[in-house]
């Protein structure tokens, strides 16, 4: 059963969420008389976790920068929901039905469009008996939480100006604090 606002949460969910960290969509299935499985989408990553007995649990995340694929099939018995990210790490749910299947990749599409600078879109392939899914993350991935220009070499050919525009970017995004963008900016107001 899936829902949009914060369900239970097991503790073993809770300690491992960050500061902020906010659950924007869950599952959770219950199959035959295991513990419950769980997906869960925050504003920062995919978590999976599957618990056990005795208080065990597997537990899964992967931040949305090191995420490269999400796929689901469905087909007309069953749905397979995949989840590939960097490192080799791949998760394989078999366990959602379809309409879950649907609402989760919509709630991964939507957590990644409301950090990403380009908008993320899904790929719907409809066949006959079957539907599959493809989220792909961009290659040039950059979002509003992280830093859009990281501070590289700086080449020297570079106009005075345009060290002064990037400078201030780097301030306003918090990369550098004031002490050192008035600094840098001195240096560079004297080479003008």
């Amino acid at each position: 059963m899936g829902k949009e606002e914060d369900p239970e949460l097991p503790k073993s969910v809770l300690r491992h969420l960050e500061p902020n960290e906010k659950v924007l969509f869950s599952i959770k299935k219950k199959i035959s008389m295991e513990k419950p499985k769980w997906l869960l989408i925050t504003g920062r990553r995919i978590i999976y976790l599957d618990e056990k007995v005795f208080g065990r649990y597997d537990l899964k995340a992967i931040p949305y920068q090191k995420l490269e694929q999400v796929t689901v099939k469905l087909g007309i018995m069953s749905s397979e929901f995949i989840i590939e990210g960097e490192e080799n790490i791949t998760l394989k749910l078999g366990w959602m039905n379809k309409e879950e299947a649907r609402k989760a990749i919509n709630a991964i599409k939507d957590a990644l469009n409301a950090i990403a600078v380009e908008p993320v879109s899904i790929g719907v392939n409809k066949g006959l008996t079957s539907e599959t899914w493809v989220l792909n993350k961009p290659k040039e991935f950059i979002t509003r939480t992280m830093p859009a220009y990281h501070a590289q070499s700086v080449r020297e050919e570079e106009d005075p100006l345009e060290k002064l525009k990037k400078l201030k970017e780097l301030y306003d995004m918090g990369v550098i604090s004031q002490e050192e963008y008035e600094e840098k900016r001195k240096k560079l107001l004297d080479e003008i």
